[in-house]
């Protein structure tokens, strides 16, 4: 809340507020205010019995080097003089010139620092402040001054004892005022280390258990701090020396303090109750506390001095009990009762309260106080004994009650209560002020008041009078008064609105009232709107060395101005500049851990704060384990332990153990175990033979640790090979040999020096005995001598100095091979179509294979063409069949041609020797497009045609065939002519075509079989019948833009399609021009399926060229060498392909170039690239 007065303003605290209230809270009692301020000085003119606001101490502890302040301080109207007692007599400060009073007051200064002695004035002194409404005395003010006497001087015998034995070194302190604080320390004052076993007591003595040989030394000093004159005394070294025992006898506990088994214990009320229980004993005891027939207080007990004290703070009555302390060792226990009488000296029950009474009225003074033993009660008025006081008929006493009745202004006096028993006293003042007084208002007028919605808000009336005014409160200038079933009216007119809201602003009128007049004031209530968060800090984890940003936004009063505050863990942020703060947000970089805690966000007005907090948790990969420990050490296992390092805040979920082989793989580290974070020990099972050393690492959700460092090594024993050597083979090199291989054994399998090996074989098929051989660490042996391709069985077995590894199981391999003895017979030939045939042969014996049969192999050939036209070198073929198959297709033929061939069997070693050469033809197919066409000699109505026939004919050709069309201005195709032309022309020309007009032509041959693929051009009849004007009117067409426009988009037209094709072919699909071609597909170029439906693969030996799976037949139907659907992926392999162990065929075809003359009018060129395109047209 802010308390504003119009036109000043001045703060108050948010909520309730305290009220500057000078009234007392009892109905019936009214202080008059004399402090200075505003308030004040409305009240000058009434007057007040005296009243004791500042005194020394009862016990006052002077420095006697300083001069002496007794203080006695009080207020009262008119002002109180001051008198002193001393001793119990009048304390005349006139007479004595080092004795001053302060002006206005009546604190006493003594000046002894020129001359005099404390001492002089040490004694019982007492203030009283006096007026002419009364008296009021102050508590019994003893004066002492402070002590710090010196140790007497004593001689101390050097001290000799065995060890083990118990000691005592005395302190004795001199009696000082107030008492010393005692501590041991050396000559280099440096406090003497202590334990359980040696340690300083109560009364400041040392203590020791036991001693020991390092317990030597000739400077054990006491020490006595008098805190008051800041001084420290010395008491005379004491020398101690402990002789070495060999075996020093172990002993039972004894209490070297308390003695025996039972004490007694006083202590006051409020104060700390320390016992105390130390024993001596070997070994060392430890001591136990309990409490009989009860339980510790668990909030205010305490231990100190090593369990040695127990301590009870702020002990009661119901603190009062046995206490026993339990000395224990080893060898026994003893214990100790200590019985706690809790006394008290008198506390207030309810202290007297000042009263302002009117003429007439009533009033009441209680004192009632407890204590341990009763307190008793005595009454004075004015300083004097009630008893011996003038008598009042308004009073009346009753024990600890004064009542008065019917008071008049004479009535006006000053009570003391007293409250005392054997542990001290208590002196309370409280005056009776008979006073007349119409009301007062002590608020300023038109105060504001400005207060956050939905809290409360207290506004202020502070009045006066007598009789005690009623108070009433109003809202606006016609409004009604204020009750409390929504305001809540306290005694000390104070108004409180539980929940202010925003209607409650407005002007607020305090009336007060008694029968001797009225008063009243205004005050003005705003309310604000409350500060509140729209966006906080949140909870955050991150990795050190990251960055963190915590956001806080605050809404708030447009007329209140926020200040932002950031607080880590409650403090100020650390001045660090990787800590930065804008407007919104809290920024730290380069995230240490030192900066997780809690972070907030505290936003403040003059009204009110709000706070929000977020906790930074800074999280890493965890520290690494470290003292690593090798224990329970046996021949196959070993158990290791470690401590793990800092988890960096996030749980270690496993760790990782590794071992090094320091004598076979040194600086190499290899997995070994992995365990749960929450395991500290592994069993780890061990190798023979190894020089171990182990590490760890530790693992969390953010990462693994560095490895921890290396354990000590531990070097295993010996022992013989648990494992032989894997991977045996048997495979000869040579006709006579037989090589013997394995994986040898690492370092780390050996399990011991002189690693061998034996190597031990014998013929499967026959009787003969084992053959053994011992060789070194290697990995291969060869047999020399052996028979061709003879089944052997064969072991390898390991060996060290230790012993042999068990047996091993016998694996077979077999001699060497040699080639193959026998060709395959009965070779024949059936002819499928005139691109595929199937070669039939029957298998050699198997002995004659002589090695693994790994297939047979077909060497073909193109021979001679039945047309006969011309001769060229041709190449030879190969295909290879997988296991024992003794047929296989051969893909991939040329059309009317003849092929000749022979088989071969084929082992591990080469090829066996080949076969009586069988020679088969193909029949016709269809020929390629013919290989040119041209357009020569165009007139007005003619045309005349050129061309080469086909590359390919693949047949005898029967007749060319010719169709041509019209193209009109619009690019539409006229009626179609055809025209049959003989075999044995290359030039027609047409006649009788329109002039000036363009014409496309459709021309391909044809065999017995059917029509080859097509070739297209386009011409153009011209007016002029003479060849210049044609050639002119040719230039003159290649000249013209559009001509030169339309010949670029053709251009890039066919080099966009010669890609979408080499793409596709490449993906294997089909372009639109095969889907047509295959509407018209020629069942004699389909696909052919075997039984077993297994085809080789074909490539070609001279240029690698493989031919692709499926169909590329022309929309013509012509099939084209480099094209047929039988192609040589589907059949064999060449001669470096493998065969499964069944015989299958999973071959390559290859091809070798043989210089053999071959009639036909072959090719292998590929087609032009304008039959390419023509197959899109």
């Amino acid at each position: 809340m802010q308390l504003k007065t119009m036109p000043k303003k001045k703060p108050l605290s948010a909520g309730r507020a305290p009220l500057f209230l000078f009234l007392c809270q009892m109905i019936s009692a009214l202080d008059v205010p004399l402090d200075h301020g505003e308030k004040a000085k409305l009240l000058d003119d009434l007057v007040q019995p005296p009243t004791i606001t500042q005194q020394s101490p009862k016990d006052y502890i002077i420095d006697p080097r300083e001069n002496i302040v007794i203080q006695c301080e009080a207020k009262g109207k008119p002002p109180p003089s001051f008198s002193w007692t001393r001793n119990g007599t009048h304390f005349d400060i006139d007479k004595d010139p080092l004795v001053t009073m302060k002006p206005g007051s009546g604190t006493l200064v003594i000046n002894i620092m020129s001359e005099g002695k404390a001492e002089t004035y040490e004694g019982v002194y007492q203030c009283t402040a006096r007026n002419e409404r009364g008296a009021a005395v102050s508590n019994n003010i003893v004066v002492r001054p402070s002590r710090s006497p010196l140790w007497t001087k004593e001689r101390l015998e050097p001290i000799i004892l065995r060890s083990g034995q118990s000691l005592v070194l005395p302190c004795r302190p001199p009696i000082g005022l107030p008492p010393a604080i005692i501590f041991w320390m050396d000559n280099s004052f440096q406090r003497l280390p202590q334990s359980e076993r040696v340690s300083q007591g109560l009364n400041g003595d040392l203590y020791f258990s036991n001693v020991l040989p390092e317990d030597t030394r000739e400077d054990y000093i006491c020490y006595a701090r008098f805190n008051h004159t800041q001084t420290i005394q010395q008491k005379q070294p004491i020398s101690l020396k402990v002789i070495s025992a060999k075996s020093s006898k172990e002993r039972p506990p004894t209490f070297l303090t308390p003695e025996g088994n039972e004490s007694h214990k006083e202590e006051l009320r409020g104060n700390v109750l320390s016992l105390e229980c130390i024993a001596e004993g070997l070994p060392t005891p430890v001591i136990y506390w309990i409490k009989e027939d009860g339980t510790l207080p668990v909030n205010r007990t305490f231990y100190r001095n090593f369990k040695k004290t127990l301590q009870i703070i702020h002990v009661s009555e119901a603190d009062s009990g046995n206490y026993q302390c339990i000395a224990k060792n080893a060898l026994g226990a003893v214990h100790h009762t200590i019985s706690v009488t809790v006394k008290a000296a008198p506390y207030w029950i309810v202290a007297p309260h000042n009263l302002v009474l009117s003429p007439g009225e009533n009033g009441t003074l209680i004192c009632r106080a407890n204590g341990n033993p009763k307190p008793r009660i005595s009454w004075l008025t004015n300083g004097v004994p009630v008893e011996i006081a003038l008598d009042d008929p308004s009073r009346k006493i009753d024990g600890d009650t004064i009542m008065f009745s019917n008071v008049q202004e004479s009535s006006s006096a000053v009570y003391q209560c007293n409250a005392s028993n054997k542990y001290g006293y208590l002196l309370a003042n409280a005056f009776v002020n008979v006073l007349a007084e119409p009301p007062r208002i002590l608020t300023s007028a038109n105060t504001l008041y400005q207060v956050i919605a939905n809290r409360p808000a207290l506004l202020d009336c502070a009045f006066f009078g007598s009789p005690m005014p009623t108070i009433e409160w109003f809202k606006g200038t016609k409004g009604s008064a204020l009750h409390e079933d929504i305001y809540v009216l306290h005694d000390n007119g104070t108004l409180e609105i539980p929940v202010a809201q925003k209607d409650s602003t407005g002007t607020y009128t305090c009336v007060a009232r008694n029968k001797l007049g009225m008063a009243k004031n205004e005050v003005h209530l705003e309310i604000k709107d409350p500060t509140r968060f729209i966006k906080q800090p949140e909870y955050a984890v991150v990795q050190r060395g990251s960055k963190v940003s915590f956001e806080c936004k605050v809404k708030h009063d447009h007329t209140l101005i926020p200040t932002i505050l950031w607080l880590k863990d409650n403090g100020e942020l650390p001045n660090d500049e990787r800590f930065s703060v804008d407007k919104d947000h809290l920024v730290v970089s380069d995230v240490k851990d030192e900066d997780g805690g809690t972070y907030t966000c505290a936003a403040n007005t003059t009204l009110d704060s709000v706070s929000a907090s977020a906790v930074l948790r800074v999280v890493d990969v965890p520290n690494p384990p470290f003292d690593l420990e090798l224990t329970n050490q046996l021949d196959k296992s070993v158990q290791l332990t470690w401590t793990p390092g800092d988890d960096n805040n996030s749980p270690i979920t496993k760790f990782i153990i590794e071992y090094e082989d320091a004598m076979h793989e040194a600086g190499l580290w290899r997995h070994q175990a992995e365990v749960s974070g929450t395991q500290t020990t592994a069993q780890l099972k061990l190798s023979p033979y190894v020089n171990y050393s182990f590490r760890v690492m530790a693992e969390n959700s953010i990462g693994r640790s560095v490895p921890s460092e290396a354990s000590e090594q531990y070097l295993t024993k010996a022992a013989e090979p648990d494992q032989n050597p894997t991977a045996v083979e048997g495979l000869g090199t040579e006709p006579d040999n037989l090589v013997i291989t394995w994986k040898p054994l690492n370092g780390f399998q050996s399990n011991g020096p002189g690693l061998q090996y034996k190597v031990s074989w014998r013929q499967k098929d026959g009787d003969d005995e084992w053959t053994s051989v011992v060789v070194a660490n290697v990995s291969k042996y060869i047999v020399s001598g052996t028979p061709t391709f003879v089944p052997y069985l064969i072991k390898v077995q390991a060996l060290n100095d230790v012993g042999f590894a068990p047996e091993p199981a016998a694996v077979m391999g077999h001699s060497g091979e040699d080639l193959p003895m026998v060709a395959p017979g009965n070779v024949r030939v059936s002819v499928v179509n005139s691109t595929l045939a199937e070669a039939h042969w029957d298998p050699v014996p198997p002995k004659s294979v002589r090695g693994h049969l790994q297939g047979y192999r077909i060497y073909y050939w193109k021979a001679q063409s039945s047309s006969k036209r011309n001769r060229r070198h041709i190449e030879k073929k190969i295909l290879t069949f997988q296991g024992s198959k003794t047929h296989g297709m051969l893909p991939g033929l040329q059309p009317y041609s003849h092929y000749v061939l022979n088989v071969r069997v084929v082992n591990g070693k080469g090829e066996g020797p080949a076969s009586a050469d069988r020679g088969f033809h193909t029949p016709e197919g269809v020929p390629s497009a013919p290989s040119s066409l041209k357009i020569v000699n165009p007139t007005l109505d003619s045309l005349t045609l050129e061309w080469d026939p086909p590359s390919h004919p693949n047949g005898i050709l029967t007749e060319y065939i010719l169709k041509y069309q019209p193209i009109n201005s619009t690019h539409e195709l006229g009626p179609l002519v055809d025209l049959k032309i003989p075999a044995n022309k290359t030039r027609w020309t047409l006649k009788n075509l329109n002039f000036s007009t363009r014409y496309k032509f459709y021309f391909y041959a044809q065999t017995s079989v059917g029509s080859g693929s097509q070739i297209t051009e386009e011409a153009i009849t011209t007016v002029d019948e003479g060849k210049k004007a044609m050639a002119s009117r040719q230039v003159d067409i290649a000249t013209q833009g559009w001509f030169i426009g339309l010949m670029c988009a053709v251009a890039l037209l066919i080099l966009i399609l010669l890609i979408v094709c080499f793409i596709r072919r490449n993906k294997g699909g089909k372009y639109p021009v095969k889907e047509k071609e295959d509407a018209h597909a020629d069942p004699e170029i389909q696909p052919m399926k075997e039984d077993d439906g297994t085809f080789g693969e074909y490539s070609d030996a001279e240029d690698h060229k493989p031919l692709k799976k499926g169909s590329r037949t022309p929309s013509d139907r012509t099939v084209k060498k480099e094209d047929s659907d039988d192609s040589l992926v589907d059949y064999g392999e060449g001669v470096n392909g493998q065969f499964n162990e069944d015989g299958s065929f999973i071959g390559q075809y290859s091809g070798k170039k043989e210089k053999e003359p071959a009639e036909g009018n072959e090719s292998s060129e590929a087609p032009s690239p304008v039959n390419a395109m023509n197959s899109f047209v």
